[in-house]
């Protein structure tokens, strides 16, 4: 193995981070099962951003969306409060969940004070814990492009729909959403890229089986100084990026991260 990985140009690294091996022939093929792990990473990355992302948007459209009814002064204030995040470092913003998520936390206690719970949920380090700390530190980022896109929708369009017969809810998917698909499409991209490379958040909040491919990057870089698995699993999850983002670009015409 080290004869196989030590010239200036090695595939080993490459092949372990997609779980294949060559073996004494040369011959590409699957690695030793308990060798095969990071396929199952990589897919539980994925898992979670898409996750992520799906919770940012449902949580992040209403608000953008109230963002453009309000008067602007009101406007100006609740943006103050979206990008109110930006202001305290990613680490504290982690360590708060910790705090609260716990279980003698504000949130176990509040359910147990209403009554609605009999005893703690666990709600930290696990996926739970996961998905809520990332998505509060993501949500400005799917609110911003999608605020962007809806105040500079016209609101005659949809009253010229429901003029025409339209009931609101018909209106809103046939006519608001077609509008507003680049602000979707660009803060879900933008989202979901982001979650990719998380390290801190999962780390902290999440439990063993919840660790994403950019903790095994830093692990390999700080711990183990195995540099060549950490850059070719960089390079995978490089590789991933660009290929959903290429994805996404197609599909969307080539205005995936348009704002306007």
């Amino acid at each position: 193995a080290v004869q196989r990985a030590r010239g200036p140009v090695s595939g080993y690294y490459l092949l372990a981070s997609v779980d294949l091996a060559r073996d004494v022939s040369g011959q590409i093929g699957r690695a030793a099962e308990d060798q095969r792990i990071y396929l199952e990473v990589l897919g539980r990355t994925l898992a979670i951003s898409a996750s992520v992302t799906g919770l940012c948007l449902v949580m992040g459209f209403p608000v953008a969306l109230l963002l453009t009814q309000v008067q602007q002064r009101t406007a100006d204030w609740l943006m103050v409060l979206v990008l109110l995040p930006f202001w305290t470092s990613l680490l504290v913003r982690t360590a708060a969940w910790v705090v609260v998520l716990q279980k003698e936390g504000m949130v176990n206690s509040l359910l147990l004070k209403l009554g609605l719970i009999s005893e703690p949920l666990t709600l930290i380090y696990n996926r739970t814990g996961v998905l809520v700390a990332m998505t509060h530190v993501l949500l400005p980022f799917m609110i911003l492009p999608l605020y962007t896109v809806l105040k500079d929708i016209p609101p005659q369009f949809m009253r010229a729909a429901t003029s025409l017969g339209a009931p609101p809810a018909t209106a809103f998917i046939r006519v608001y959403l077609p509008l507003a698909a680049p602000g979707v499409a660009a803060g879900s991209l933008m989202v979901f890229i982001l979650a990719l490379g998380y390290y801190i958040t999962p780390a902290l909040v999440g439990g063993g089986s919840d660790q994403m491919l950019s903790y095994f990057v830093a692990t390999y870089t700080t711990d183990t100084g195995n540099w060549g698995l950490a850059a070719a699993l960089g390079a995978l999850m490089l590789a991933t990026t660009a290929g959903l983002y290429a994805a996404a670009h197609k599909l969307s015409g080539g205005r995936a991260l348009a704002m306007g």
